[in-house]
């Protein structure tokens, strides 16, 4: 299970194994470490920016794991209804850790059932699409660090300095499922593309981009486009180089990856515009996230209102009721407080165990052999 990872343009080589260490004989992979790698950071992100989005960390968590576990099945169904060779069971259609899940599967399944469980639990929708998003771009730009461990989602030849080569390139290169456009010459004992390491790179610089944006949004849902925007642009383009996707149009080389990212950024694009235009001019509404603290503090201050307190002629927004109450950037007070001073907005330390547990699923679960 090791490889000699070559850049010969650079004068680079290294020895990888793709397993990072063994529990009791269970191999446990570089890939799934990864994975769980980027989970970690993108967890650390959320919570501490949880409350910048008006969502509590507590219900937060139970959105997380329902977004996360369901993510992965839809990765791993998507993955399997486009795998170009059928699959004799059920068990091998589950069967996770042999090998293939694909990405946009994830994606679309993380914000469906996160978007469920965001109604479950009463947590904001389109705030919590956005914290997601940012979270995705961290969490892509480290997963696919596992694909360079596993010498796998790479690209055609090249001829530039970081082009990779590695008996696994060169095996895979051989064999029959390589795909690439019409008239496109393969040689398997030539450097490749490192598309890995193209899209996590995308990845992290698409999240520094969003996250200089944060107090610039102009309304919930800005940041989701923007990162369906972001990535959808560079997938395209990253896709267009890879020997692995499936080919939707081989006579121009026309990917089904190609055409949802293709979708994914004309829809953004569109949407943008249309909520920009709409928005212009108006105050960005955050919800404010109920925390006990925070709880506790609106139900004073609804008690002063009511017995004439001279808070009682500050106006909430119409329409706005109970736990979807808005806090304006600068307006709603609590009573004894100026204008400009905020309620108090703490975040809740994030379920620990909970976590723990998910991270624990992912590097073992994880742990696969492909991912598109």
């Amino acid at each position: 299970m090791t490889n000699l990872v070559q850049f010969p343009g650079l004068g680079l080589s290294f020895e990888l194994s793709r397993v990072a260490f063994s529990i009791g004989g269970m191999d446990i992979y570089w890939y799934g470490v990864c994975i769980a790698f980027g989970l970690c950071l993108a967890l650390v992100f959320a919570f501490r920016r949880c409350t910048e989005f008006g969502i509590d960390a507590d219900s937060m968590v139970d959105v997380i794991l329902i977004g996360v576990v369901l993510g992965i099945a839809s990765a791993r169904l998507y993955y399997v209804a486009m795998a170009p060779y059928n699959y004799d069971t059920i068990w091998d259609v589950l069967a996770v850790r042999d090998g293939g899940l694909a990405i946009y599967g994830g994606i679309i399944g993380a914000f469906v059932f996160g978007g469920l469980a965001c109604k479950w639990r009463g947590v904001p929708v389109l705030p919590m699409f956005d914290l997601a998003g940012m979270g995705f771009l961290i969490g892509q730009g480290c997963g696919r660090w596992g694909n360079f461990f596993n010498q796998e989602a790479f690209g055609c030849n090249t001829t530039l300095p970081w082009g990779m080569y590695s008996e696994g390139t060169r095996s895979y290169l051989m064999g029959s499922t390589v795909t690439v456009q019409n008239g496109v010459t393969i040689d398997p004992n030539l450097p490749v593309h490192p598309t890995f390491l193209y899209e996590s790179i995308w990845c992290l610089v698409g999240f520094i981009l969003l996250f200089r944006y944060i107090k610039k949004r102009k309304f919930n849902g800005d940041i989701t486009l923007r990162y369906l925007i972001w990535y959808g642009a560079g997938r395209f383009w990253i896709e267009a180089l890879r020997t692995d996707s499936l080919m939707l149009v081989p006579s121009i080389g026309l990917r089904v990856s190609q055409l949802l990212a293709g979708i994914a950024v004309v829809a953004g694009v569109a949407a943008e515009i249309y909520f920009t235009r709409k928005f212009k001019g108006k105050p960005l509404m955050v919800p404010l996230a109920m925390t006990a603290e925070n709880k506790a503090a609106m139900k004073k201050l609804d008690g002063l209102c009511g017995q004439g307190h001279p808070a009682a002629g500050q106006r909430l927004p119409q329409g706005v009721r109970g736990k979807d109450r808005a806090l304006q950037r600068r307006g709603e007070t609590e009573a004894g407080r100026t204008a400009e001073e905020p309620l108090n907005v703490k975040s809740c330390e994030p379920q620990s165990r909970q976590v723990l547990v998910l991270w624990l699923f992912l590097v073992y679960n994880i742990a696969t052999d492909e991912v598109r």
